[in-house]
C-alpha cells in the first residue's frame, strides 16, 4: 500500500516541478526564447487562442523571436496581443513576420524578476509540502484503521520525507540555474 501512496506523491511533485519549469520559462532573461511568448493569448476571430497555435516561433538570434503566423490576417491581432500584455516587448510587424529585439535588462529588472522567480519557487515549495502533508495523512489514517503497521507506518513517512527533500532540492536547482539566467549580462 505505501508503494501506491509514493507514487502518487511522486506523479503529484512531478507535476508541481513541470508547472514551475512552465512558469519559469515566461520570466524573461536577456536572451530570447519562444517560451516568453508562446502562452501570449491571441484575440484571433473571436475566440482566445495561445500564440503557439497561430504561429511558427523562432529564435534565429540570442536576442530576436520571429513568429509567423499561418494565417497572415492574424499578424494585427497578434501585435495587438503584444502591446496589450505585460510582457514589455516590441513587436514589429513587417506585413509578414513579426520579429521582437529582446532588449538588455536593466540591473534593477533583473532583480525584479529574480524576485518573481523566487516567489514561483516558493510556491511551488509549498505545494510539495501540501502533496506531503496529504501523504502523511492517508498513511496516519491507514494506520488508524489497522492497514499498517506502527513500523511501517512510521518507515513510509520517513519515505515520503525523503522524496519532499529531494524534490524541495530540485526546485532549489531549478531556481539557482534561473537565478543565473538572469543575472547574466
Amino acid at each position: 500500500m505505501h508503494e501506491e501512496i509514493k507514487s502518487k506523491l511522486r506523479t503529484r511533485m512531478d507535476k508541481t516541478i513541470e508547472s514551475l519549469q512552465e512558469e519559469f520559462k515566461r520570466i524573461r532573461s536577456g536572451r530570447a526564447n519562444a517560451g516568453l511568448v508562446e502562452g501570449l493569448v491571441v484575440d484571433y476571430y473571436g475566440s482566445r487562442t495561445p500564440l503557439k497555435q497561430l504561429a511558427s516561433i523562432s529564435v534565429p538570434e540570442p536576442r530576436l523571436i520571429v513568429i509567423q503566423p499561418w494565417d497572415k490576417g492574424a499578424l494585427p491581432e497578434v501585435e495587438k496581443a503584444f502591446h496589450k500584455s505585460d510582457l514589455a516587448l516590441n513587436p514589429n510587424n513587417d506585413g509578414k513576420v513579426i520579429r521582437i529585439s529582446i532588449p538588455a535588462l536593466t540591473e534593477e529588472r533583473r532583480k525584479e524578476l529574480v524576485k518573481v522567480a523566487k516567489g514561483k519557487a516558493e510556491d511551488a515549495r509549498v505545494a510539495v509540502r501540501n502533496i506531503r502533508r496529504d501523504g502523511n495523512e492517508e498513511v496516519k489514517t491507514a494506520e488508524k484503521e489497522g492497514h499498517v503497521s506502527e513500523d511501517d507506518s512510521k518507515k513510509t513517512l520517513d519515505e515520503i520525507q525523503k522524496i519532499t527533500d529531494e524534490y524541495i532540492e530540485n526546485i532549489n536547482k531549478l531556481m539557482d540555474a534561473k537565478d543565473a539566467e538572469i543575472m547574466e549580462v
